[in-house]
């Protein structure tokens, strides 16, 4: 007979609150931001929300590669040729030729002889950070940290030593405590997700290397528009050569999904063989780095497309600050720019307020965000044309004014 009766504890409990708070702004008659649905996508920059034509200025789509016809096409050709998917590791039966296609226009874009494609950005960082620092090493982070890299340090059995936010004179100090003869890894971002500030790459670098550390950068939110050759922050500063990883994915500005790690050490290969979530994780499907492997490509030379989305940046960034919006940066630092509200309840409104008049943008709070900060954000595309860029303030404009967030 089954004993039907309840555990003493049980484990879902804990989401109680999460639950309610849910609940309550449903009940509210807000849309759930976090349930969204695009009910037909028309380009990197229009989509279909609620059965209302709707500007998207919430996706990663930095560079608008998700409907270029080559890449499209690349993919139509790969699924024909090799099927809907691998049903293996790359260890095992999972290597087709788009992966080794994919991990060389990887080296050909980043001028590196060593590239390693992972089935996310967050794989990729988990994978690295855990594989790379050992017991007895270190793993030292900025204390905004995008989660794939803290969970990459729980992964792994490393020290782990977190300085303040863009604060080279805090990792400085850090630094010099720990033991010298440690193997130390720092592991920072080029661009940093919710407020779209960029890091002082340049300084820190030198403070690492000062110290004996290893470098690893994360340039998902950089790579395709930052640098001579849309390499990320690292190259705009002029680092190449002096960091040791750079990890990025496919899903921001190549407009597909998956993430890699690329590197000029000559031991980088051994990876593959050490890599927990590089070795017994599923291979991703071969139409998805074909598609991988024709935008990295064009990305090469989309000169045009960088200088675009750079402008479309400033005019937003331009536009919101002159009416009075409080945002994460002072000037245009990145494709990323945040509008900060007062509360969770003047961000809903406005976000809610948006949506309803035919844009979407992210709203973010605690934890994604630093504590007591509720934002929107506005990911800026190179498709978006100066008529939307122009709609978009507009629609900020009147639904600042009806929440109250601008005079």
């Amino acid at each position: 007979m089954t004993n039907s009766t309840a555990p003493d504890r049980d484990l879902m409990s804990k989401f109680d609150g999460l639950i309610a708070e849910r609940q309550a702004l449903i009940d509210s008659g807000v849309t759930d931001p976090f349930a969204i649905v695009m009910e037909q996508v028309k380009s990197p920059t229009e989509a279909v929300i609620k059965g209302k034509d709707t500007i998207l200025l919430g996706t990663y789509n930095y560079m608008g590669m998700t409907f270029d016809p080559d890449v499209i096409q690349a993919g139509k050709d790969a699924l024909d040729q090799f099927g809907s998917g691998t049903n293996g590791s790359r260890m095992l039966n999972g290597t087709f030729r788009d992966h080794m296609g994919v991990e060389q226009a990887l080296r050909d874009f980043y001028g590196m002889s060593g590239a390693i494609v992972f089935s996310t950005g967050y794989m990729a960082n988990l994978g690295m950070i855990s594989t790379l620092a050992g017991k007895g090493d270190y793993v030292i982070l900025d204390a905004d940290s995008h989660a794939s890299i803290y969970d990459g340090c729980k992964q792994g059995v490393a020290e782990i030593v977190r300085f303040r936010h863009n604060d080279v004179t805090d990792l400085d100090k850090r630094l010099g405590r720990l033991p010298a003869e440690a193997g130390k890894l720092v592991v920072l971002e080029g661009v940093y997700s919710m407020l779209g500030d960029i890091a002082p790459l340049r300084e820190m670098v030198a403070i690492a290397k000062k110290h004996g550390c290893m470098v690893l950068v994360d340039e998902a939110h950089s790579m395709g528009f930052f640098g001579p050759n849309g390499r990320g922050v690292y190259e705009d500063q002029g680092l190449e050569g002096e960091v040791d990883f750079v990890v990025g994915t496919f899903s921001k500005s190549v407009g597909t999904v998956g993430g890699f790690c690329v590197s000029n050490h000559p031991k980088f290969e051994a990876i593959r063989l050490a890599c927990r979530p590089y070795i017994f994780t599923a291979s991703l499907p071969p139409s998805v780095v074909a598609t991988a492997e024709v935008s990295i490509r064009k990305l090469m030379h989309a000169h045009n497309k960088r200088a675009h989305l750079w402008e479309n940046a400033r005019t937003l960034h331009n536009g919101l600050t002159d009416m009075g919006f409080r945002l994460g940066t002072k000037t245009p630092d990145s494709a990323v720019i945040a509008v900060l509200l007062e509360d969770q309840e003047q961000a809903v409104a406005m976000w809610q307020a948006l949506l309803d008049g035919g844009l979407y943008v992210n709203m973010a709070r605690p934890p994604a965000t630093p504590a007591g900060i509720f934002l929107l954000r506005c990911s800026v595309c190179a498709e978006h044309t100066s008529d939307q860029i122009d709609a978009i303030l507009k629609m900020f404009h009147a639904a600042g004014r009806a929440v109250g967030a601008i005079g």
